[in-house]
């Protein structure tokens, strides 16, 4: 999983993993946190950007957000999907969505 500012990362056997904080999915980059509040209200009122990120073989769903700006998402997610595919998986689809999420940021078979 993508290396972001906001998170803690642990290893595991499949790599490193980032456990998000505060509800906030880690970025690429330092997210400016007067925004975080702002970020809150938008993904309570469903109004949050969000990408669903699915991969085969790793079988797994990554939930990116959230962002109150569709091209803010845009630009944050090329280094995440460039990440995941440095994880060799069969293949990877995304989708940019408005709505609301929140805990698990990660679906995936052997998390149970």
């Amino acid at each position: 999983m993508p290396t972001c500012a906001g998170a803690r990362l642990r290893t595991g056997a499949g790599g490193v993993e980032a456990e998000v904080q505060n509800g906030i999915h880690p970025t690429p980059w330092p997210m400016n946190p007067l925004l975080w509040p702002v970020r809150s209200i938008a993904n309570g009122l469903g109004l949050a950007w969000w990408a669903r990120v699915q991969t085969r073989t790793p079988d797994a769903v990554y939930w990116f957000g959230p962002f109150v700006r569709r091209s803010t998402l845009e630009a944050a997610l090329q280094p995440f999907l460039a990440d995941l595919r440095s994880e060799a998986p069969v293949s990877i689809e995304h989708q940019l969505l408005r709505t609301q999420r929140g805990e698990p940021l990660t679906e995936a078979p052997d998390l149970g």
